[in-house]
């Protein structure tokens, strides 16, 4: 088996690798980087039999509309529909790739390769680790992003427990091999700190955060649930959570009691020019709307989950004193101008305005090095390679057996 890191070796983001025989190529994701002076990738022209997506975030699956779209893409179904929406709410062409659904733990045979995808727990939704074996006997494991402090830690402590056996190389991410998850060390930390914000607030609370990170989203359920306050979402949101439910039950819903759906304007544009898309979803997420006139007059009651690019809904509630904002994302958005995230300025700003109670609640969608050192030393590679880090280069301070690829250095095993 041949191995080729096209991007991602000594990057987090944009993250892309060939596997080939001699007569199969599948590629592992196909990210859009996330750094300005990411080395420039020609996806198109690499030409595989297959593209497994690991889950659905645009630094794993970014690039696949420049892929021939008469080759086979492979990620979950509840990925496939949270990769299509944000273009649809951006007013963008659909993607015409030649999807494939994958089902957890059930292998598929592509080529040489059979890939077996393992649901793994990540700030995202149907998230996969991926085992491809070719039929000379190699076996590869890829991590993809993962972590063990999520609301589905269990899925990784099942893994490690039974892990796959006789790797030849595992592609680790490192994403948090030189940063600390100490301040918020899991999902319940991040929940009790929404909880104190909001339990005795006298204005609004917006919680920054995506609507697609649903572990998130329950912990801001939970905290509502026990401060008495009321979960305010969008119809993206919503949208997001009603996908997700068809695989879990227990993730809140517009439908329920103390969620409500605010209608912002663009949106329900959008859903009323793509009624072929959304279906009767836009009548239902009505039945449970709430106006600005009810937010406005008891906006204590309420924690609403929002987006940098909202910040003018946040302004218009400085009028009843300070706002509590609770950002529970990735800093690094702090410095992007509003070029590369819309709203970002704005936001850097408030920690800063007397009229804005800014909290930081965030735990990371990746695993801290005590986890990662667990997972490697489970699977027990003979070849441990790093991936999705900046710092490759203290992977051998932690690590046995590791080899470090540059971006375009092929290997064989």
């Amino acid at each position: 088996m041949h191995i080729t890191i096209h991007r991602g070796s000594n990057e987090i983001g944009g993250t892309c690798i060939q596997l080939s025989t001699q007569n199969s190529t599948l590629l592992l994701d196909a990210g859009l980087p996330l750094s300005q002076t990411s080395r420039h990738l020609d996806i198109s022209s690499i030409q595989p039999d297959a593209v497994l997506i690991s889950h659905p975030h645009q630094d794993h699956y970014g690039l696949i509309d420049q892929i021939d779209p008469s080759i086979p893409i492979y990620l979950g179904e509840i990925a496939k529909g949270l990769i299509e929406v944000p273009r649809i709410f951006l007013g963008r062409d659909q993607f015409v790739n030649d999807f494939h659904y994958l089902r957890p733990w059930s292998p598929v045979t592509i080529g040489d390769f059979t890939v077996t995808p393992y649901l793994v727990d990540h700030s995202s939704p149907e998230a996969y680790a991926f085992l491809i074996e070719s039929n000379q006997g190699r076996r590869v494991f890829y991590s993809g992003d993962f972590r063990t402090h999520g609301r589905k830690a269990v899925l990784l402590e099942r893994l490690m427990k039974e892990p796959p056996a006789k790797i030849d190389a595992l592609f680790l991410e490192g994403t948090m091999l030189e940063r600390s998850n100490d301040r918020f060390p899991d999902e319940s930390a991040v929940e009790n700190q929404i909880f104190e914000t909001i339990r005795q607030q006298s204005n609004i609370a917006f919680l920054l955060t995506s609507s697609q990170n649903i572990d998130r989203i329950v912990s801001a359920y939970r905290a509502c649930l026990r401060s008495g306050k009321v979960l305010v979402i969008d119809f993206y949101t919503a949208w997001v959570l009603e996908q997700v439910r068809k695989a879990a039950s227990g993730v809140p819903a517009m439908d329920w009691s103390t969620v409500r759906v605010y209608a912002h304007y663009r949106q329900d544009k959008t859903l009323k020019e793509n009624k072929d898309f959304f279906g009767d979803f836009r009548k239902r997420a009505y039945h449970n709307r709430i106006t600005k006139e009810q937010l406005e007059a008891n906006p204590s009651q309420y924690l609403y989950i929002s987006k940098m690019s909202q910040y003018r809904v946040m302004e218009r509630y400085k009028q009843f004193g300070p706002i509590n904002l609770i950002y529970s994302q990735w800093l690094g958005y702090l410095v992007y101008t509003d070029e590369q995230y819309y709203g970002a300025e704005a936001i850097a700003h408030y920690p800063y305005d007397q009229q804005v109670n800014f909290v930081y609640a965030h735990t990371s969608g990746h695993a801290p090095l005590n986890d990662l050192i667990r997972f490697a030393a489970a699977i027990k590679p003979k070849k441990l390679i790093p991936i999705h880090t900046e710092h490759s280069e203290l992977f051998s301070d932690h690590f046995e057996n590791v080899v470090r690829l540059s971006d375009g250095s092929p290997l064989s095993i």
